[in-house]
């Protein structure tokens, strides 16, 4: 399968039964899901900007994206029902795992005056959020090629029942969380 995958059988699973004394292997948590968000609030203005967001996701995920549309008229940000807003995928099993291995070893660190993730991202049941101000930092997007710089919202989903276990997890796939001091 992936090779983060047999790094989590192999190792992970081993060193959070030991720190955390699980007496069932159901009981160590894992990852179940990622989900990639992608907004373009210019959309509303020129609706042609969801297709190079839809080429970018793609890219990074490697699966197609879904295209969100507005739930509700907004007149303040000059929006209508049913326009298209942004993109966003989820994945599972062996693209998440592939995704985590160039989340991990060649985007966070391409990052500009990156200097670890907050370790503070954490939901309180498990689940980790982290935002990118770029995605021209994954190594499938060819600068040259694209229209506009644009963010993306990356949501981690585990099993995780508490922060401490979620972030021994992310850990020992070597998420470069601080050390605390």
């Amino acid at each position: 399968m992936a090779r983060l995958y047999d790094h989590y059988k192999d190792v992970v699973r081993e060193q959070l039964k030991s720190e955390f004394g699980y007496g069932n292997a159901h009981q160590i948590p894992r990852l179940e899901k990622i989900v990639l968000n992608m907004g373009v609030g210019k959309a509303t203005q020129d609706s042609k900007l969801i297709n190079g967001a839809v080429d970018d996701m793609t890219l990074i995920a490697g699966q197609q994206p879904v295209v969100v549309v507005a739930r509700r008229s907004e007149a303040t940000f000059k929006l209508r029902e049913g326009m298209k807003i942004g993109v966003k995928t989820t994945l599972r099993r062996r693209r998440m795992y592939e995704f985590m291995d160039r989340l991990v070893t060649i985007a966070l660190p391409r990052v500009r005056d990156f200097r670890g993730l907050n370790p503070k991202s954490f939901d309180g049941r498990g689940n980790f959020a982290m935002g990118l101000k770029e995605q021209i930092v994954f190594p499938e997007i060819n600068y040259d090629q694209t229209d506009t710089i644009r963010g993306m919202d990356i949501c981690i989903v585990t099993t995780a029942e508490t922060d401490a276990e979620a972030m021994a997890l992310l850990r020992g796939f070597d998420m470069p969380f601080p050390v605390a001091a």
